[in-house]
């Protein structure tokens, strides 16, 4: 994940660019924003929680809890497609 997952619970994003081309930590952030959420940091925030479920082979997001309390489960294999990288956000802090 980006380095913004280190800095303390309070922390807002300074900067924001669209993904060019898929990585891992496209994919994860692909998958948080799916569920309603900017990164990791903010899901960690806003659902009190330290550790999220991933997938041991791959290091993808295995399950998240939408702001509805509804789970999204996600796949092992890579789920956002080459058309969808462009909207993924990835914020700088």
């Amino acid at each position: 994940m980006s380095f913004g997952e280190y800095l303390d619970g309070n922390s807002k994003p300074k900067s924001i660019i669209r993904a060019k081309q898929w990585t891992d930590e496209v994919e994860n952030l692909y998958r948080f924003q799916q569920a309603g959420y900017r990164d990791e940091l903010e899901y960690k925030q806003v659902k009190q929680v330290d550790l999220i479920d991933k997938w041991p082979e791959t290091g993808f997001v295995k399950k998240l809890q939408r702001r509805d309390n509804t789970f999204y489960y996600y796949n092992r294999k890579r789920e956002c497609e080459d058309r969808e990288v462009h909207k993924v956000k990835v914020y700088g802090y």
